[in-house]
């Protein structure tokens, strides 16, 4: 399953924790980088499109523990705390899709991420020339 997600930027060192604690190593830490995305309000956001395994949604729902791989804990176990108790979650169904907001890490499924980002309310930061 694809799941697009909109990161607020007070929230990406948080969530750049509790996705090394969901996926496979210290190089997730980069899974939300440049604020290329804003809501209506011109918030800004990073912004990530991965396939996830069924054993990720289960993680993100659970107690988090630090995974095998963290064995000099460089994982911030209290920053993905944080994070898990931000996320929102939509995997479809009847609800409406809900809006990226500048306190909640929004996580939508679907198998296009941009028109996911869209659905959240979310476009692209435009290109500033000088």
């Amino acid at each position: 399953m694809r799941l697009t997600v909109a990161c607020p930027d007070a929230l990406r060192d948080d969530a750049n924790h509790l996705a090394m604690v969901l996926a496979f190593s210290a190089a997730d830490a980069l899974t939300y980088g440049a604020l290329n995305w804003q809501d209506a309000d011109g918030n800004l956001y990073a912004a990530a499109s991965f396939v996830a395994l069924p054993e990720w949604i289960e993680g993100a729902t659970q107690p988090l523990q630090r995974p095998k791989w963290d064995s000099e804990e460089i994982i911030d176990m209290e920053a993905a705390g944080r994070a898990q108790v931000a996320l929102v979650v939509w995997l479809g169904g009847e609800e409406p899709v809900p809006a990226a907001v500048p306190d909640k890490l929004t996580v939508v499924a679907g198998d296009d991420g941009l028109a996911a980002l869209g659905m959240m309310g979310m476009t692209p930061v435009p290109d500033v020339k000088n």
